[in-house]
């Protein structure tokens, strides 16, 4: 019997949703909003989703199995051929879109410049779960990579960072002055240094913050981080949605986090919201773990 399988977390102009795929009924979605309720027993095999470019979707042609506590849902092959079309690879350097050069804020001492398609309009900063950014310039896609390139080195800015770092100070952001303050003054910076492209058109700095849209006001202590496995149920109330991560209150009153990159692959069946959560819950992580992508 086929099923409907999770294909991740998705952002769009409406907020987070949890998508999913069928081969015979195509894509679906599940929005995820505060207080909405949320339940479901994992299936028996979790399988790569293949390959996705925009509304395309190219299934795995083996259906490789991927493992339970991989952060990617993708078999090697499949990722390989993923990254191979990805501006990360360096193999598109004749994309003719303008890219916008950013700088995030994570937390204290959390600062990275990245770039993204002009076109996703900050969409890429609510995947990445920045709390706050501002956009430094936007112009060719080669220009965009040597103004990274050129503050990684002049001012040591890196470029990512370990994903519990982020979800550590998530907890507990400071104002969004603080933040905005911090970004003022890289910016400054930044916009100082020579060797900066001429063709990339320098931005003012006008910092976006994230709080109302990843619902900061609702995230606790995370108590511990869901590890699924075949047959173990998650249920919960959804209190808030950062990046890929989702934050739950399950029926024990624990805060719990979901991270939706480790929910990919699986097939799920509903589950009362009300039910016993009886995937493992870890300890969450507070140092070094995977590295973000660039993009």
């Amino acid at each position: 019997m086929t099923h409907w399988r999770c294909a991740g977390l998705r952002w769009g102009r409406s907020g987070p949703a949890l998508a999913w795929h069928h081969p015979a009924h195509g894509d679906r979605a599940s929005p995820l909003s505060p207080g909405r309720p949320m339940g479901f027993t994992a299936g028996s095999g979790r399988l790569c989703v293949g390959v996705r470019r925009g509304a395309r979707h190219t299934p795995c042609p083996v259906g490789a199995e991927v493992p339970a506590s991989a952060v990617s849902a993708q078999c090697p092959d499949c990722a390989r051929l993923d990254r191979s079309y990805s501006v990360a690879a360096d193999t598109r350097t004749d994309d003719p879109r303008p890219y916008d050069v950013y700088l995030a804020w994570f937390g204290a001492d959390l600062i990275k410049v990245g770039i993204t398609a002009a076109e996703r309009e900050g969409a890429r900063l609510l995947e990445q779960a920045a709390l706050s950014y501002t956009l430094l310039g936007r112009g060719p896609l080669m220009a965009a990579r040597r103004a990274e390139a050129v503050l990684g080195a002049a001012l040591g800015v890196p470029d990512r960072f370990p994903y519990a770092a982020k979800r550590a100070a998530r907890e507990a952001p400071p104002p969004q002055r603080e933040r905005a303050a911090a970004l003022a003054a890289l910016h400054a910076r930044a916009c100082a240094l020579g060797g900066l492209p001429e063709s990339l058109a320098l931005c003012p700095c006008a910092p976006v913050h994230h709080d109302a849209v990843f619902h900061l006001d609702r995230v606790r202590p995370v108590h511990g981080v869901i590890r699924l496995a075949p047959g173990r149920t998650v249920a919960g109330q959804v209190e808030a949605v950062a990046g890929p991560d989702v934050h739950l209150t399950d029926s024990a009153d624990r805060a719990l986090l979901l991270d939706t990159r480790q929910l990919a692959g699986w097939p799920l069946a509903a589950a009362p919201a009300d039910a016993a959560t009886t995937a493992e819950v870890a300890a969450p992580v507070r140092e070094a773990a995977e590295p973000e992508g660039l993009f």
